[in-house]
């Protein structure tokens, strides 16, 4: 797959459905509509949840008492971190879904914040793919995706699950339009500006006494904490009636099976007064000085990781490993209660992550092993994505060589087909921000352009637009760093386009203009001549495509005549239909519909000339448009239908709405009422994503 196909007009990705399965959403095998169950988003029951049984009444009483004409109710559980808040999310979330039966949403918004600010677009897109609504179908910005979210809420009986809000206003971008709706959030201090929101808060604070000791009990199961009760509740209050340093205090007395609680305890308090440290961190030290030196040294390197969950593979790219040894160090972490893990993937808690940096510092004063760690994985995940962008969009034009493997045991992703590599970009696109952010910090230029390559084919599927555009930017930046002409172009590109499709067109226009401008000077720069005329070629269509965005229509006919002449040149095929192709959707855009037939002929033949199948349908469909308009609607019937079959052939959902509207319009005006409203009702259902 060619990457221009996938920066024709409608900016929709050449294998766009492909990574919709991520979800809960499976289409028919006849585009009839899709199946989809209840959103679930908690990760399993690992201990048994103790108590909070006076905090649970509380919400049971609220949910009792709540009037649908009040809104959804929100309940607020607020207190310090590590205090069980989002355990005790996760209980009441589970306790009421039975009461709510249309799903279970989940977002952790630190997951998504940078400089202190989330990305409530791309939270809100998170949750409307869990609710059905396909990637390519999310609208473009903040105010679209919130209408789209409380068209999917309204009259839904749903649990939506807030953690980690720190703002009122993040809040609300994720109340259901449905007063028939739970949403629990998670701070650590009151939101005061949610005035106007049915809300109850729940102050959590820490576990009372017997309440600990019985969650300890639960957690390590071990007869000494009834034959000792005093050691017992001296350990708990040790550790402040805090879950998170009560999980580790289990796992450590569970590890030392062998000796009296008593001694255990006297150890740590020995620590407390000799160091003046905090039972706290002397429970997490003895369950640290526990680890064999593998999970050790992974335990002090998990904070260079760039993403908030990671697997095997990358732990192993951590420590330079084979996978089975970086398994073993995340299995015999979780096993200390210094890691937990969750749908995503394995997980340290803040409070343990602080540790775990303390700990690094004492063993690497001056950061030599850490940054040799951090740079290790940002190359595994910048060859992993470049193999992943081979996979999922075929050979295309990029600039960064494939890195070697990082070490002969650390193993590679494997990509059986493009639809595996897409769910693989999407899982771990956190990470990958992530490391564009590390590497342009460490001055790791090269690393940090590469690894916007193959975001842009993601992107094209899943814009999740203040990332993106974030990245991007400093992909320009590191370009410019590195002084590589290629690259610099290339960059200014890819960040003209998401800043004009979300409004900002005078960023987009300079970075088109700096590009073209630098694409002029690029002789030499390449070995290949003709990769260079590629790049040039593609500036021009860039600036049309920003020139059609902005309704310049006839400047944007301009660019692609240019294009097309240099991919005629240079004897690019495919680059002369698509450029042909985009000048015939222009000509139609313009009213110039014998230009537009007749372009869309040429292209529709090159097409077929070519077996490139995707671009036969959408150049049959837009010439089947241009025939209907100019008055031969028998002509553009079977065009249209064979259009069709091809949308639903590549599981289109873009293509098959289109498709399915061009039916309608063409049923019309036959004077067929009732087979227009048919098509109409099944592309409305494609659309809604129910």
């Amino acid at each position: 797959m060619s990457e221009e196909t996938r920066n024709s007009v409608d900016g929709r990705a050449e294998t766009v459905v492909q990574a919709r399965n991520i979800g809960e959403l499976h289409f028919h095998q006849h585009g009839g509509g899709p199946e989809r169950s209840a959103p679930f988003q908690l990760p399993p029951v690992t201990v048994p949840f103790e108590n909070r049984l006076a905090e649970q009444d509380r919400v049971v009483r609220a949910v009792a008492e709540h009037t649908e004409d009040a809104g959804p109710l929100l309940v607020a559980l607020t207190g310090i971190g590590g205090i069980g808040k989002t355990a005790l999310g996760y209980q009441l979330a589970r306790r009421f879904a039975g009461r709510f039966p249309d799903g279970v949403l989940h977002v952790d918004l630190d997951d998504l914040r940078r400089e202190g600010v989330v990305d409530v677009a791309d939270a809100v897109g998170g949750m409307l793919t869990a609710l059905g609504v396909p990637p390519e179908w999310l609208e473009r910005s903040a105010a679209g995706r919130s209408k789209q979210y409380w068209s999917q809420t309204r009259d839904k009986r749903l649990v939506v699950l807030v953690d980690n809000a720190r703002f009122g206003s993040e809040v609300r971008a994720f109340l259901p339009a449905s007063g028939r709706s739970l949403v629990i959030l998670a701070s650590q201090s009151p939101l005061y500006d949610l005035d106007g929101t049915a809300a109850v808060e729940v102050a959590v604070g820490p576990l009372s006494l017997d309440d600990a000791v019985r969650l300890l009990g639960n957690i390590v199961e071990d007869p000494r904490l009834q034959a000792e009760p005093d050691a017992a509740a001296k350990l708990v209050r040790g550790c402040g009636g805090l879950p998170a340093a009560l999980q580790v205090a289990g796992q450590w007395v569970r590890k030392y099976r062998r000796r009296s609680l008593s001694r255990l305890v006297e150890e740590l308090t020995a620590e407390l007064h000799g160091k003046g440290i905090p039972m706290v961190e002397a429970v997490w030290d003895a369950a640290y000085e526990g680890l064999a030196p593998a999970a050790a040294r992974l335990y002090r390197l998990l904070p260079q990781h760039p993403g908030p969950a990671l697997g095997e593979l990358p732990a192993a790219a951590l420590l330079g490993v084979a996978p089975g040894r970086a398994a073993d160090a995340l299995e015999e972490l979780e096993a200390a209660g210094l890691l937990e893990y969750r749908l995503d993937g394995y997980r340290m808690h803040d409070l343990l992550r602080g540790h775990a940096e303390r700990r690094a510092r004492q063993t690497d004063p001056d950061g030599t092993a850490g940054a040799a760690a951090r740079s290790s994985v940002v190359r595994w995940y910048r060859r992993q994505a470049a193999r992943a962008d081979l996979a999922a969009a075929g050979r295309r034009m990029t600039f960064a060589p494939l890195v070697d493997p990082i070490g002969p045991e650390v193993a590679d992703v494997d990509f059986p087909d493009a639809a595996a590599a897409y769910r693989w970009l999407e899982s771990v696109r956190l990470a990958l921000f992530g490391c564009v952010r590390t590497a342009a910090e460490d001055g790791r230029h090269e690393d940090a352009w590469a690894l916007c390559e193959p975001l842009w084919t993601h992107f094209l599927d899943h814009p999740h637009y203040a990332d993106v555009i974030d990245a991007f930017r400093l992909g320009v930046a590191a370009a410019d760093q590195g002084e590589f002409l290629p690259a610099m172009v290339r960059m200014r590109c890819q960040l003209a386009r998401p800043l004009w499709e979300q409004g900002f067109h005078e960023e987009a226009a300079r970075h088109v203009d700096h590009a073209r401008r630098a694409s002029r000077l690029l002789d030499g720069a390449l070995t290949d001549q003709v990769q260079e005329r590629k790049l040039q070629a593609s500036v021009v269509e860039f600036s049309g495509l920003l020139k059609s965005s902005n309704g310049d229509l006839s400047g944007a006919a301009t660019d692609f005549e240019a294009s097309r002449a240099v991919h005629a040149e240079i004897g690019n095929e495919y680059g002369v239909l698509l450029q042909t192709y985009l000048l015939g959707r222009t000509a139609l855009a313009g009213g110039d519909l014998d230009g537009a037939v007749r372009l869309l002929e040429e292209s529709h033949r090159m097409a077929r000339d070519q077996g490139r199948g995707r671009m036969t349908s959408r150049s049959g469909f837009e010439l089947g448009r241009a025939l209907r308009l100019s008055g031969r609607a028998q002509e553009a019937e079977a065009l249209v239908r064979a259009a069709l079959n091809g949308a639903r052939e590549r599981r289109s959902g873009t293509d098959e709405v289109r498709v399915l509207e061009e039916l309608a319009a063409l049923a019309e005006g036959r004077g067929d009422l009732a087979e227009a409203e048919q098509h109409r009702a099944a592309s409305r259902q494609l659309r809604d994503g129910g």
